[in-house]
């Protein structure tokens, strides 16, 4: 049987379908650090297929995912939803929402270092 290796975080009862199905596998339980990091490139992971969600059904799921993926890292990270809460309410008063849809082409460099790409829009 050709084996497909995968080497990702995966949901509890992935084993138990993938088994019911005829399959076989291997897992290993992870660490505590490396449980943290694989949910973090989880979130990643879960962003990239909400960004190619063709539809409002499939949006829906895709949200139910990266959500399961944050409260997973609240949960380990022992961060509460009031925790959450007051640094949004800090972050809209500093930087304010989205409701202008405000997209930026480019700034002249003040040194601010951001998350997102730079560069020419490809």
């Amino acid at each position: 049987m050709k084996r497909v290796y995968y080497w990702k975080l995966i949901r509890d009862k992935i084993p138990e379908k993938i088994k019911n199905s005829g399959n076989e596998f291997e897992t290993r339980q992870l660490s505590k650090p490396e449980f943290l990091k694989e949910l973090l490139k989880k979130a990643v992971e879960e962003s990239k297929e909400l960004l190619n969600s063709k539809n409002k059904k499939e949006t829906i799921e895709e949200i139910a995912d990266v959500l399961d993926v944050i409260d997973e890292i609240l949960k380990f990270k022992k961060i509460t939803p009031r925790q959450i809460a007051d640094q949004k309410k800090k972050n809209l008063e500093k930087k304010g929402g989205f409701g202008k849809r405000l997209y930026l082409i480019w700034s002249s460099d003040d040194g601010y270092k951001t998350n997102g790409r730079l560069g020419k829009k490809e």
